[in-house]
């Protein structure tokens, strides 16, 4: 039994986390089928991925704390690797991520929506990193994309006093970008996904590279990516389509991927 769905309309797919019972807590087995899930997207076809958790009040409410309290510190760092490995994949993946975020996102959950390159959310969503209250440390993440995402005080706030904010307070920080009713959500992803994927995919994806490798360089270094970048862009099939399109003052055909 997978704990994970995956759903292709199009150029747009949505990875699913499907532990309803368990809020959506991530375990080993969920890890390994969101890299499996991961690992099979044809990123030729889909142009932007959305990554959800089921029902009505979860995203991921956090990584399964029964599983975790029984590891050893050998187990328990192999497992924070596990979880940031995937993360990472995501961070990285060719293509654009949003997670729309259905409710609680604690612990893991907020890890894994920070990993995504969009984030909005329901306005019953809530985040935080509650491990200190554990006894741990957050381990996918947490204290590494927080304060690079959020006014580094309140990202220190959130994981020293375990305090968590709702969906209007994470888009007054700039955690999430826009905020819907719920039943609204999905619909608002699917529409911003849509949005992403008519776009040159050879761009998008060059984009993605430039701002997620830029913010790690110097501004000389960094320029220069987006030189090489900007460049790799040229003679291919999208970019002659699109300024063609441009110069003679017509709606250019579908982009190609090529």
């Amino acid at each position: 039994m997978s704990f994970v769905n995956y759903d292709q309309d199009g150029a747009v797919a949505v990875i699913t986390i499907n532990r309803e019972k368990a809020l959506n807590a991530l375990n080993s087995q969920v890890l390994d089928d969101l890299d499996t899930t991961l690992n099979n997207v044809d990123t030729d076809v889909v142009r932007c991925l959305i990554i959800t958790g089921a029902g009505p009040k979860s995203f991921v409410a956090g990584a399964d704390i029964g599983e975790m309290s029984a590891l050893t510190k050998e187990e328990a760092e192999f497992f924070g690797r596990k979880g940031n490995a995937v993360f990472r994949k995501i961070e990285t993946f060719p293509i654009p991520v949003i997670a729309a975020v259905n409710g609680f996102a604690l612990g893991g959950g907020c890890e894994l929506s920070m990993a995504c390159d969009i984030r909005i959310a329901a306005d019953n969503a809530l985040f935080g990193q509650p491990e200190v209250g554990l006894g741990i440390t957050p381990g996918f993440g947490g204290t590494q994309r927080l304060a690079r995402l959020i006014p580094v005080g309140l990202a220190k706030q959130m994981v020293y006093a375990t305090t968590n904010i709702d969906a209007n307070q994470a888009k007054a920080c700039g955690l999430v970008n826009d905020v819907y009713p719920q039943e609204e959500l999905m619909p608002a992803a699917k529409k911003l996904a849509g949005k992403i994927a008519k776009n040159a995919p050879i761009a998008v994806r060059h984009c993605k590279q430039a701002i997620n490798e830029g913010l790690d360089l110097n501004m000389d270094k960094a320029i220069d990516l987006e030189a090489k970048l900007f460049g790799g862009c040229f003679e291919s099939g999208d970019q002659k389509e699109g300024m063609d399109a441009f110069l003679n003052k017509r709606k250019h055909e579908p982009f190609q991927n090529k």
